[in-house]
C-alpha cells in the first residue's frame, strides 16, 4: 500500500524547486524548515494511515446516485470530516478567510499525497481550492463574506461548472442562459456535464462556479459571465435556507476515479419545490466570466499535473514491491538459491528506473511552478513580473508532462506486474485506470501545447523562455566543473538537449513571427515533451549535485532518455509538412 514519500518531497521542494533558498531569504516571513518538515510529515501520516486504507473501497464501489442524491463510499464521509478538522483544506488559504496562508509549494505537495493514496478522494477538495481562489480575487465583499470562510473551512465544498454537452473545450459554445432578476441576482437555466463533485454527501451545501450567457451578450467568449449558485441558499445569518433550482442528473460510469461523483448538472428546470430558475449572482463583471474562472482553471490545471505525479508515484511504489516479491528466471545479480526476484532482470530495471524518472521529473516541473507562484506573490515590481512569466511558462508543462507521465508509469507498472497487471486483484490497473483521465480534463494535453507555443513562447518579447533555458544550462555547467565520476556523460548530454531545446524554440518563434501557423500547431506537442524532458534532466542534475543519493537516477536519465530530445527536435523542425498531407486523408469529404 503507498507510503508518503515525505523525504523525497521535501528534498524536491527545498533543493530542487527553490524552497530553502526562499526560506533562507526570508520571503515567507518568519516559516521556516521545521514548520515546513512538520507539515509535511503530518500530511504524509494523514494520507499513509487514513487515505490510502479507503482507496480500494472508493474504487470498487464508487459513488451512487438515486434520487438526485449521491451517497460516497462507506467511510468517506467521516474521512472528510476527519480531514477538514486537520485544517487541509486551508492550507494555502488567505487568512483573513481562515486560512493558514501557507505557501503553494506546501499546498501542491499535500495535494500529491491526498491523490497518491486515493485520486478519487484528492480531486475533490481541489476544486473547493481553485472557487475558494476565484472568489477571493474576483467576487464582492458580500459574496466573500457569506461563502469564503466555509469554503476555506470546508464546511462547503465548491465546484467549477464549464462543459456542456455541444461545448467540450470550446467555450464560445456555451448556451446556458442567465436572466437578470431585477434584484441584483440572476436566474440560471442550462445543463452543465462531467461536473466534479457536482452532488455528494460530504458537506451540507454545494457552490458551484457557472459560466452562462446573459440575454445581450456577445458571441463567443467575449460573452461569457461567471455566476455562484448554491445548492441551498443562505440565509443573511449564515444558516441555510431553502433548495436552489439545481440538481443532479445522473453521474458517469467512468473508466477510473469511481469514487469521484462526474456529475450531469440541471439549472433552472424546477427542481422539487423551488421555482423555475436557479438564483445566482454575478462574480467580477458582466462578459468578463472567463477572465474570472481562468483564476481558478490555472490552479485547477497545476493541481491535475500534481494528479499526475501522485499516480506516478504510487503506481511506482507497487511495482516496486512487486518486483521485490516476485520470483521467475535467473539472474546473474542474484546469489541467492532459486528463482531470482524479477528486480535483479535489466528490463524490470529499466522500466522501473524510467518509472522513478518520470515520476521525479514531474514531481520537479510541478513543484517548480509552484514556486514560482509563491515567488510572484512576495515580489514586486519587475521581479514579480518574472515569476509571473516562470509560472505562465510551467504551468501547461505541469499539467501536460505530468499527466502523460501519469499514464506512462501507471503502464509501465502494470508491464512490471506481467500478466497479473491486468487482473484487478493486484491494484496496478486502478492506477492506470485512474490515470487516464488526468491528460483529458481542465483542457486536454494538446490544448496546453497549443498555449506553450503560442502563447507562453512570446513571453517578455520571446527572452523569457531563453532566460530559463541560460539557468538550466548552468546546472549543465555545474555538473561538469563538479568532476564527480559518478555523473558519467551527464554533463554533455544535458549540453546537447538544452542545445535540441534551444533551436527548436527558435525555430518556433520564428514560425511565430513569420505566421506560419500550421507549422507552429504541428510542432506544439513534441516541443512541450521537449522543453520538459530537457528541463527534467537538469533538475535531476540540480538534485543530484546536491545528494549523492540522487547521481545514479540522474545519470541513468541522461545516458537512457534524455536522448529523445534529438527525435522530437526534428518532429518540430521537419514534422509539419507530412502531418498536413497525411492529414488530409483522414478528412471526410
Amino acid at each position: 500500500m503507498y507510503r508518503a514519500p515525505v523525504a523525497d518531497i521535501a528534498f524536491t521542494l527545498k533543493h530542487v524547486a527553490g524552497l530553502k533558498p526562499a526560506l533562507d531569504a526570508g520571503a515567507f516571513g518568519e516559516l521556516g524548515e521545521d514548520l515546513v518538515d512538520a507539515v509535511l510529515e503530518e500530511a504524509g501520516r494523514f494520507a499513509t494511515d487514513e487515505v490510502a486504507p479507503l482507496y480500494k473501497i472508493g474504487d470498487e464501489t464508487g459513488a451512487v446516485l438515486k434520487d438526485a442524491v449521491v451517497t460516497m463510499p462507506a467511510g468517506w464521509k467521516d474521512l472528510y470530516r476527519r480531514w477538514i478538522e486537520g485544517g487541509w483544506n486551508g492550507l494555502s488559504a488567505p487568512e483573513e478567510f481562515g486560512g493558514q496562508a501557507l505557501p503553494t509549494m506546501l499546498g501542491v505537495a499535500a495535494l500529491e499525497m491526498w491523490n497518491s493514496a486515493a485520486m478519487a478522494f484528492g480531486i475533490g477538495p481541489t476544486l473547493t481550492m481553485g472557487a475558494v481562489e476565484a472568489l477571493h480575487k474576483h467576487a464582492s465583499d458580500e459574496l466573500k463574506a457569506k461563502y469564503l470562510a466555509r469554503l476555506v473551512s470546508g464546511e462547503w465544498m465548491g465546484t467549477m461548472n464549464l462543459t456542456e454537452p455541444q461545448a467540450g473545450s470550446d467555450l464560445a459554445a456555451l448556451r446556458s442562459r442567465a436572466e437578470p432578476a431585477g434584484d441584483g441576482t440572476y436566474r440560471i437555466f442550462g445543463q452543465k456535464i462531467f461536473i466534479t463533485y457536482g452532488e455528494h454527501d460530504f458537506t451540507d451545501n454545494i457552490v458551484h462556479l457557472v459560466l452562462a450567457r446573459l440575454p445581450d451578450a456577445p458571441a463567443g467568449t467575449r460573452g461569457i459571465s461567471l455566476f455562484l449558485v448554491p445548492k441551498f441558499l443562505v440565509n443573511d445569518d449564515g444558516s441555510l435556507g431553502v433548495r436552489n433550482d439545481v440538481f443532479c442528473s445522473g453521474i458517469e460510469h467512468k473508466l477510473g476515479i469511481h469514487a469521484s461523483p462526474t456529475c450531469t448538472m440541471i439549472y433552472g428546470d424546477g427542481f422539487g419545490d423551488a421555482a423555475a430558475g436557479a438564483i445566482g449572482w454575478l462574480i467580477g463583471e458582466e462578459n468578463k466570466g472567463l477572465a474570472c474562472m481562468f483564476t481558478m482553471m490555472n490552479n485547477a490545471r497545476l493541481a491535475v499535473g500534481m494528479q499526475g505525479v501522485a499516480v506516478a508515484e504510487a503506481a511506482y511504489q507497487k511495482a516496486l514491491a512487486y518486483a521485490n516479491e516476485r520470483r521467475q528466471g535467473k539472474a546473474a545479480s542474484y546469489a541467492g538459491n532459486g528463482m531470482a526476484p524479477i528486480v535483479h532482470h535489466a528490463d524490470v530495471q529499466r522500466n522501473l528506473l524510467s518509472m522513478k524518472a518520470l515520476t521525479e521529473i514531474a514531481r520537479s516541473i510541478s513543484y517548480s511552478c509552484a514556486h514560482a507562484l509563491d515567488m510572484a506573490h512576495v515580489s514586486e515590481g519587475e521581479a514579480a513580473s518574472h515569476w509571473r512569466d516562470r509560472a505562465n511558462l510551467l504551468t501547461p508543462l505541469a499539467k501536460a508532462f505530468s499527466t502523460d507521465a501519469g499514464v506512462d508509469v501507471a503502464s509501465l507498472g502494470v508491464q512490471i506486474h506481467g500478466g497479473m497487471g491486468f487482473i484487478e486483484e493486484t491494484g496496478a490497473a486502478a492506477y492506470y485506470r485512474d490515470a487516464r483521465i488526468a491528460p483529458i480534463y481542465e483542457g486536454t494535453n494538446g490544448i496546453q501545447a497549443i498555449d506553450l507555443v503560442t502563447r507562453k513562447l512570446p513571453l517578455g518579447d520571446g527572452r523569457h523562455v531563453h532566460g530559463y533555458i541560460d539557468e538550466l544550462k548552468a546546472v549543465a555547467a555545474d555538473v561538469r566543473a563538479s568532476n564527480r565520476p559518478g555523473f558519467g556523460r551527464t554533463a554533455a548530454l544535458l549540453d546537447r538537449a538544452l542545445a535540441d531545446l534551444a533551436e527548436a524554440t527558435n525555430f518556433l518563434q520564428a514560425r511565430l513571427a513569420d505566421g506560419e501557423q500550421e507549422a507552429v500547431l504541428a510542432g506544439a506537442t513534441p516541443y512541450l515533451r521537449l522543453i520538459s524532458l530537457a528541463a527534467g534532466g537538469a533538475y535531476l542534475a540540480r538534485g543530484a549535485l546536491v545528494s549523492e543519493q540522487r547521481l545514479p537516477l540522474c545519470r541513468f536519465f541522461a545516458e537512457n532518455m534524455l536522448g529523445e530530445t534529438a527525435a522530437l527536435k526534428e518532429r518540430v523542425l521537419g514534422g509539419a509538412e507530412s502531418l498536413a498531407e497525411a492529414g488530409k486523408a483522414l478528412i471526410s469529404a
